[in-house]
């Protein structure tokens, strides 16, 4: 139903979508998610040509919608969208919110659009709304009708730019209901999203966009139990890091410490945790000979809830936690009582340790 070649976009020197190239068949609930900023709206809005493409090739059906010999408003009529903010006339009111369309764009009788227009209502849950304006609804209310509206033009595929996003978090579920009863229904869906549960249980495939293009793909099986690449599975666990840079014995200690601090406070971690954290470093330090060339990395990932501590240094193999290794083991006997276990590698002339921090 469309299919996309090289599709790019650039504002000046910025460039948003790089390289797409994807096909999407009829029936397919295709959710799109990535951090913000990766060209996720942008794609969207290129399809329908809201935003003209700077390069590549949009088909729908076939017909490529980028030639000078295309109908564009006759193919945009095939493909609806439904905004995060919700775009509804406020001088009409609901019922005329949804006949407007049909009856300007598709030179439809009066009569016909009003019986349709009640039916979405009904399929949306607000029948009891049709004679009420804009202002006189909820968020959610809104979306819905903007969802009813757009069915009113009888597209063939519906584009939602995160429908959601502009909601208080009491009335998001009652949008997502909306939308999955038309995915049951067999409607062509093209969802931006934040919604990682819904992404899950109504798609068919998933796009991970980052980078300006899509970065991996899959089905929601693949992309949410086993992504393949890093970036992915960053965002899947909803990962924050830290890094920290040491190539000095005479590196400030209280400076990294308080930026270890600040980590754990921006990301809600506990006083126990951060303490944690902050011996295992203190302690995984005295360990070492060489200050060449030592990075520490933290990784928190907000799904699981799992703080890791990774530690690489310069220099001969030599794994610091085996007992006897030291002088005295009173240091890693205070590692271990701080970590809820411990891995040792040798890799690219780095001594690698991996620490999972304890938590509460």
């Amino acid at each position: 139903m469309i299919k996309t070649e090289h599709l790019c976009k650039s504002y000046g020197d910025l460039t948003v979508l790089k390289d797409i190239s994807t096909e999407i068949q009829k029936g397919e609930i295709i959710s799109i998610i990535g951090p913000s900023g990766t060209g996720k709206s942008t794609f969207l809005r290129c399809l329908n040509l809201l935003e003209k493409p700077s390069g590549g090739s949009i088909y729908i059906d076939n017909n490529n919608l980028l030639e000078k010999t295309t109908d564009v408003p006759k193919m945009r009529q095939k493909m609806g969208m439904v905004f995060q903010s919700f775009n509804l006339y406020a001088h009409l009111s609901v019922l005329a919110n949804l006949t407007i369309g049909p009856v300007k764009l598709l030179g439809q009788s009066k009569t016909d659009p009003n019986r349709k227009a009640l039916e979405l209502l009904k399929l949306v849950g607000l029948a009891e709304k049709a004679n009420n304006f804009p202002d006189e609804l909820s968020g959610g209310q809104k979306q819905r009708v903007a969802i009813a509206r757009c069915l009113a033009m009888e597209p063939e595929v519906i584009l939602f730019d995160e429908p959601t996003s502009a909601l208080d978090p009491t009335m998001v579920s009652e949008v997502l209901a909306v939308i999955r009863r038309l995915a049951k229904g067999g409607m062509t869906m093209l969802v931006v999203t934040h919604e990682m549960e819904f992404a899950r249980n109504i798609s068919t495939r998933v796009f991970y966009m980052d980078e300006g293009i899509i970065y991996e793909e899959g089905t929601p099986e693949q992309i949410f139990e086993n992504p393949q690449k890093e970036k992915t599975q960053a965002f899947i666990n909803r990962v924050r890091s830290f890094h920290y840079h040491i190539n000095s014995p005479n590196y400030d200690l209280y400076a990294m410490n308080a930026e270890i601090e600040g980590f754990c406070e921006k990301h809600l971690l506990s006083k126990r945790v951060c303490g944690n954290v902050l011996l295992l470093v203190e302690e995984t330090l005295l360990l070492q000979a060489d200050f060449t060339n030592i990075s520490l990395s933290l990784a928190y990932s907000e799904k699981t809830g799992h703080l890791e501590f990774l530690f690489s240094a310069a220099g001969v193999p030599v794994n610091p936690l085996e007992e006897g290794v030291q002088d005295d083991d009173i240091g890693l006997r205070l590692i271990q009582s701080r970590c809820e276990s411990s891995q040792y590698q040798y890799e690219n002339g780095k001594n690698i340790l991996l620490f999972k921090v304890k938590g509460e």
